[in-house]
């Protein structure tokens, strides 16, 4: 009975998260279309558009770090939904927002709540699933991504078009009201959840490098800063990049669309494989083949040949995205568990500050999109390399 009831309280905390971790997606995937309105609207620079995303990636990695320490120190729960409330609410706030920097100053808020909830999320699903779909359970927390992502595109698709971005913006806000929701529905799973005493921040942040735990933590931040530079680089500018290649705002938005529905099976896939060849080899073969979509849109001519090598970055990036998420907790005992996953995230969200920067710059400079997804390709290897040469498999066998 006991077992039965823990399945059943960690399916209950899966779920409950998982539309959390959705809103969290609507709002990035929201904003990378928002972004390609807003270019046209305020005649912003491509410097300019670089610093929204590089603004909410600078807020994310600042909310991964604090509530991610906050997590060790308190209630799991009430961290993930007071996290949740600062993006949602700050979210609905940039809806109206009528200047370049109002919209940049609140999206930092915004993005403190996003990367605060991220990581605590997925600490609690690793630690309240059992330990034999542990790894499947958190990718299948990330496939919510994709669904977040999917709902965004199709909003942005018939939305924005005809009722302009606010409401589109607006609409993500409303994941305020799901606060309450999760409130009571992970109450009991959480508190069946014992907690060790809680270790002071600065002994915490000693531990996660003391040599036990020292090259897992050298592996986590190399990976996590070249995964998340590469993904924001490429993505939040994947709308406008198609406009680049001459494509009108809402056939890229169409064509945005039909790339996002393929990361739901990326996920399902790396779901699947991650509990047969384990958390190590399935994050490095998806990695790599990230980076060999990354190359193959870079260089992509025609319709064709872009959505297709679209579609394979979707689907190898995503899945990559749910085994990185599964991998990170497992480095790590539960008292430290939430720092060194936050911190790790924390410092990818550097990564993500200085992505959609480079991209803004080198476009500015008229150096060719091919160059750019060539940089994207060697950063994505390089953190490929480090889980071979510095990372361990960690599933229960």
């Amino acid at each position: 009975m006991m077992i039965l009831n823990g399945i059943s309280n960690y399916k209950k905390l899966l779920a409950a998260s998982g539309v959390a971790w959705l809103f969290d997606a609507m709002d990035v995937g929201i904003l990378s279309f928002v972004i390609a309105a807003l270019t046209s609207e305020w005649h912003l620079t491509e410097s300019q558009v670089g610093m929204i995303g590089s603004i909410s990636s600078l807020g994310m990695a600042v909310g991964a770090i604090l509530f991610g320490a906050l997590a060790d120190r308190y209630n799991r729960k009430t961290i993930l939904i007071i996290s949740l409330l600062i993006f949602s609410i700050f979210n609905g706030i940039s809806a109206f927002t009528t200047t370049y920097v109002a919209f940049v100053m609140i999206r930092f808020i915004v993005g403190c709540g996003l990367g605060g909830e991220l990581p605590v999320a997925s600490t609690l699903i690793s630690e309240s699933a059992p330990a034999h779909v542990r790894g499947r359970a958190v990718v299948l927390l990330e496939s919510f991504w994709a669904g977040g992502w999917l709902i965004s595109a199709l909003i942005s698709y018939f939305i924005i078009p005809s009722w302009g971005w606010r409401i589109a913006v607006f609409i993500t806000s409303l994941a305020a009201l799901y606060a309450l929701v999760l409130r009571f529905s992970i109450r009991e799973a959480d508190s069946n959840h014992s907690f060790t005493p809680k270790a002071r921040l600065a002994l915490r942040l000693k531990n996660i490098w003391s040599r036990p735990y020292a090259k897992a933590t050298l592996m986590l931040w190399i990976v996590w800063f070249m995964v998340v530079f590469s993904y924001y680089g490429m993505f939040l500018w994947l709308p406008s990049v198609m406009v680049m290649k001459g494509y009108s705002i809402v056939h890229s938005f169409g064509y945005v669309l039909i790339m996002t529905v393929a990361q739901l099976p990326g996920y399902f896939m790396a779901a699947w494989l991650i509990e047969r060849w384990g958390r190590k080899w399935t994050l490095m073969v998806f990695l790599f083949g990230t980076a060999v979509s990354a190359i193959a849109f870079g260089f992509a001519q025609g319709l064709m040949m872009l959505l297709l090598a679209g579609i394979l970055l979707s689907f190898f990036n995503l899945g990559a995205w749910g085994a990185l998420y599964a991998y990170s907790p497992e480095q790590y005992p539960e008292e430290i568990r939430g720092t060194g996953s936050g911190l790790a995230a924390g410092i990818g969200r550097i990564g993500g500050i200085v992505g959609p920067l480079l991209v803004g710059f080198l476009t500015e400079k008229g150096v060719a999109l091919s160059t750019t997804f060539i940089i994207f390709f060697i950063s994505i290897m390089i953190a490929v390399i480090a889980i071979g040469f510095l990372g361990k498999e960690t599933m229960e066998k």
